[in-house]
């Protein structure tokens, strides 16, 4: 399905309403942005650790190079229980929901507002969040961006590292090092006293710290990579999906391991130079970018709404190899796009996109 470019000059402004989604695990608040359609996928967002949907996400959704994207789709913002700016300390007793259980408040969202199938946008323990829902429901994904994510559960030095962290570091310095890079704690200064602003005074330290529990308590996603000729049915992600990670991210390493464990042909892994721990917010018209290309793979942007992308300089170097299959195709228009190594090892390879500016 092609949804054709609308010639409207004048600011879309999708009307936005706020609820609270009963699920077996908890309420989470939701927010929606736009009307659902028939027969139309949701963009569906999950927010990081210390962040919620605003901190998390509102640089990018109000990037004026979105605007074409939410003309054509509504955007479902989910909060994790206890994580919504201002919200009430989690009562006495409450056990804070595993990272597996939060994953399955996404059908009790999806049923809440009527949804048929996502695209769904996560960071960190979001986008953990969301692989895990895209593998045990499959058929309500279209697609996923995961951004910083780890699919590996946290090892024993982790462990004990987390520990000793959680005796010598009060929350939102710990939280500052998962969200960002050692290069952007030292040198800006700037950014980093605008989250930890964010985190100190929009969010509530003991419903956080059982976030951050949990998420510390993940199990691994159990993906493996199907092999022509051999486990072809192994268990993996079965939709089109987007890797994003800031070459100065914490998350490096763990988002090229998890790109290593998917299927090849389904996945691209795009590495930003010159960006920190949050892409999104880092460099938003680049990240806007790619998701605009990886919907149109999908099948859901015309060429039209393309054109100005077209236009920009922007270019993609491969790093691993590359694959010929349709939203692949998407990205390397308007950009250079070198095939480095797919002559001499086939696209079975995985995607590895460098992003320079």
């Amino acid at each position: 399905m092609v949804l054709e470019e609308m010639e409207c000059e004048s600011v879309y402004e999708p009307h936005i309403t706020e609820e609270h989604v009963e699920s077996y695990y908890g309420k989470v608040h939701c927010i929606m942005m736009g009307t659902p359609k028939t027969n139309q996928p949701v963009i569906l967002t999950f927010h990081d650790v210390g962040l919620n949907y605003k901190s998390c996400f509102e640089t990018l959704f109000k990037h004026e190079d979105m605007r074409e994207i939410i003309r054509h789709f509504p955007i479902c913002h989910v909060e994790a229980p206890g994580q919504q700016e201002g919200a009430k300390t989690l009562h006495t007793g409450h056990i804070y929901p595993t990272m597996d259980q939060l994953s399955e408040v996404i059908p009790a969202v999806i049923k809440h507002f009527g949804l048929s199938r996502v695209i769904g946008v996560g960071v960190g323990a979001g986008a953990y969040i969301l692989a895990k829902f895209a593998l045990n429901h499959p058929d309500m994904v279209d697609g996923l961006v995961l951004i910083n994510i780890n699919s590996s559960a946290e090892g024993l030095m982790d462990s004990v590292t987390s520990k000793i962290t959680e005796w010598t570091h009060t929350l939102p310095d710990t939280l500052i090092s998962h969200l960002f890079g050692k290069v952007e704690i030292l040198n800006n200064h700037d950014l980093i006293a605008t989250y930890r602003h964010l985190i100190t005074t929009t969010m509530n330290e003991y419903n956080v710290s059982e976030f951050l529990h949990s998420y510390n308590h993940r199990h691994p996603l159990e993906v493996e990579r199907p092999i022509p000729g051999g486990n072809i049915n192994a268990r993996t992600l079965k939709c089109s999906t987007l890797l994003v990670v800031g070459d100065n991210s914490p998350a490096v390493e763990a988002v090229v391991d998890c790109n290593s464990k998917l299927d090849p042909t389904k996945t691209t892994l795009l590495k930003m130079a010159d960006c920190g721990g949050l892409p999104q917010a880092d460099q938003p018209a680049k990240v806007i970018e790619a998701i605009k290309y990886f919907i149109q793979g999908l099948g859901y942007l015309s060429s039209a709404s393309m054109t100005r992308l077209g236009s920009r300089t922007t270019s993609f170097s491969s790093i691993d190899g590359s694959r010929s299959r349709a939203h692949t195709n998407e990205l390397q228009r308007g950009r250079t796009y070198s095939h480095t190594t797919e002559d001499k090892h086939g696209p079975s390879h995985p995607s590895t996109m460098e992003h320079t500016s």
